[in-house]
């Protein structure tokens, strides 16, 4: 069992994968702050944009606020798709490929 894990790990194929999960993940990372860090500049620089009400009663910053949390949930809804469309299959096909070997 160790030297199929040794060999998994030393595979070109794997390394392809871990690659791209990083970049992936780097990429939604990286939209994640700058929704919310974008948000908290908005709320630094610009309050009284933030401040105008909607519809009389609402400040526009709340349904914002509320955008930047949706938001989260989104791009976390696109990782889970994105890992269980190629992440997780191709994962499974190396782990196929290494056991059928042995």
């Amino acid at each position: 069992m160790a030297d199929t894990k040794a060999q998994l790990t030393a595979s070109p194929a794997f390394h392809q994968l871990v690659a791209r999960r990083w970049r992936m993940s780097l990429l939604l990372t990286g939209c994640l702050f700058v929704l919310y860090y974008g948000y908290i500049l908005l709320i630094a620089i610009n309050k009284p944009l933030l401040a105008q009400r909607m519809g009389g009663a609402t400040p526009i910053g709340i349904p914002l606020g509320a955008g930047v949390i949706v938001g989260s949930w989104v791009l976390t809804a696109i990782y889970i798709v994105w890992a269980n469309r190629h992440y997780d299959p191709e994962a499974q096909r190396l782990r196929d490929t290494l056991l059928t070997r042995h």
